[in-house]
């Protein structure tokens, strides 16, 4: 899985970190603030999924999915209005819930040691990351997002979100690595997308808000894990194999 990799990709949220319910909760509070109704967290995830993938051309498509949520939910307001509320509310959250996949910090530290470059490649906005490095303590105190990483990438760095492959060709661009000795740690089917359109290996890690994608996830990526324990377990057989050698 590892052999041969000079390059590591991690997506953000929903696989380094625990966050795509957090976007979920942060929406409904939005929609129930803006409009007093209440909506199942499951069908607000498939709305923005839905919507950003539409949106994904857009100079800014989370402008474009809240002016999507201001006119589906009559909010009466700018789309730069809601954006504004929705960031605002964001900050609760990304200051003091969200967390670390299990584990995910021990992977990083095991190929650092390794000598393998680590980017961050995510479609979320360097703001989400800089709030998470000064502000969460549950995620600064084990990950350092600008030394435990060469690259970090963000939606502002690229013209194209996910599932264009743009994140991932210039992380490669920037190392000049060939594309098989890169991989990617993607959750999503979206992010598979963009790896496999790179040409780049993919392993999918299972998060619970993918599930409902789960089989097409699957089918596309290279490699399935449940979680960050297999990843480890593999890092290790490889340092064994070294060992014997």
């Amino acid at each position: 899985m590892f052999q041969g990799k000079k390059l590591i990709c991690f997506d953000l949220d929903g696989t380094l970190i625990d966050s795509v319910g957090i976007w979920n909760q942060v929406d409904a509070t939005l929609i129930q603030q803006l409009s007093k109704i209440e909506v199942d967290l499951n069908t607000i995830q498939q709305q923005r999924d839905i919507q950003l993938k539409n949106f994904r051309q857009s100079p800014d498509p989370y402008l474009e999915y809240c002016g999507y949520l201001n006119e589906f939910y009559a909010f009466k307001l700018t789309k730069a209005e809601v954006k504004s509320r929705r960031y605002s509310i964001s900050r609760y959250f990304l200051d003091h819930i969200v967390q670390l996949k299990p584990q995910a910090h021990l992977l990083i530290d095991a190929l650092k040691q390794q000598g393998i470059k680590l980017a961050l490649t995510t479609t979320t906005s360097l703001y989400n990351i800089q709030r998470y490095q000064d502000n969460n303590t549950l995620i600064n105190s084990k990950i350092d997002f600008k030394n435990d990483f060469s690259l970090i990438l963000t939606r502002e760095n690229v013209e194209n979100i996910k599932p264009h492959p743009e994140v991932y060709l210039t992380a490669l661009q920037h190392f000049r690595f060939k594309a098989e000795e890169c991989l990617i740690i993607e959750d999503s089917l979206i992010g598979v997308e963009a790896a496999k359109q790179a040409g780049i290996d993919v392993i999918a890690i299972y998060d619970q808000y993918s599930a409902h994608e789960l089989e097409a996830i699957k089918a596309q990526a290279n490699y399935f894990v449940q979680d960050y324990a297999e990843l480890l377990n593999s890092i290790h057989g490889i340092e064994k194999k070294r060992c014997r050698g």
